[in-house]
């Protein structure tokens, strides 16, 4: 059969098959991706904008945003349009397009936190040394380095997906493309380009994960050994939301990667995907923004300049 995949484009899956909970869930998800916009903006803003937040706790912070920022108006801006039109086509290149750049701002998002997590090692366990560890070259080598990853897998995954043939069923499980569906509709018996480019993802990912473990590891045997609880609890706090803000962006991440694609997905199959896709965006500004003094501090300063 010949593939005329590239010709007609793919068909994406609906989260519901009722035009009602369509419009619905295009209300909701229009919802959700504005106030992601405009918390991942507010952090971005006030971060770049207030020179008492220029440390490199805040400067990762910032990459986050803007990493967070781009990966879910990758997603949720197609979804809404294509549940508002009742449509749910995407082009061939608008659905490599879409692979190369949610790959590449996860990777970039992996890479920011290993390095905030190192980040509050070296603030817990060698503060003396911080400023010399992590300086301004550090953070942008680390920042560019995430860059280049991102930039690195998402060519590769992109490459290696759509180097394939795709001769049947133009029908992606999933509400957006995603490798694992892609694969599932791929007639192509050969997979090495795209199987190789898993395996060094896997590997990345172990890596990195194996960083936050030690630091973690280390950072908690410190904070056990510090005296007063006052400065236990000061301690733990700043690690705490890097902690909710890790668990959720690896586990809704792995859950979604690694479990079988159903040939006619439920919305609860699809439910591990929406959460990796909406959960971490949405809830970063507000785990950070909300537990963080300085931050509301710029930010009560900001909008008292403009009210003035």
């Amino acid at each position: 059969m010949a593939n005329h995949t590239g010709e007609l484009g793919f068909l994406l899956t609906d989260l519901s098959a009722t035009r009602e909970l369509q419009v619905l869930q295009a209300v909701l998800f229009l919802l959700i991706y504005v106030a992601t916009v405009v918390g991942n903006l507010l952090v971005f803003v006030v971060i770049t904008l207030d020179p008492c937040l220029h440390i490199p706790m805040y400067f990762l912070l910032k990459n986050l945003a803007f990493s967070d920022l781009c990966l879910i108006s990758t997603i949720i801006p197609k979804s809404i349009l294509n549940s508002l039109s009742n449509q749910s086509t995407i082009s061939f290149p608008g659905c490599a397009m879409q692979v190369l750049v949610v790959i590449h701002f996860a990777g970039c998002e992996v890479f920011i936190l290993t390095a905030m997590a190192y980040d509050r090692y070296v603030a817990i366990c060698h503060p003396l040394r911080y400023t010399v560890i992590m300086n301004r070259d550090v953070c942008v080598r680390v920042s560019t380095a995430s860059w280049v990853l991102g930039a690195f897998f998402g060519g590769t995954y992109s490459a290696g997906t759509f180097s394939l043939s795709f001769c049947g069923s133009r029908k992606v499980p999933q509400f957006f493309c995603d490798v694992p569906s892609l694969l599932k509709l791929s007639c192509s018996k050969d997979h090495i380009t795209i199987n190789i480019s898993v395996a060094i993802g896997m590997f990345y990912g172990l890596f990195c994960l194996f960083i936050i473990v030690f630091s973690y590891v280390y950072i908690f045997n410190t904070i056990r050994s510090i005296p007063s609880v006052q400065g236990r609890s000061k301690a733990f706090s700043t690690c705490l939301p890097h902690l909710v803000v890790v668990t959720t962006f690896l586990l809704t991440g792995a859950v979604a990667y690694t479990k079988p694609v159903p040939k006619s997905p439920s919305p609860w199959d699809l439910l591990p995907s929406l959460l990796y896709a909406v959960l971490p965006p949405s809830l970063n500004p507000v785990i950070y923004s909300l537990r963080n003094r300085e931050i509301k501090s710029a930010l009560r300063k900001r909008l008292w300049k403009l009210s003035m």
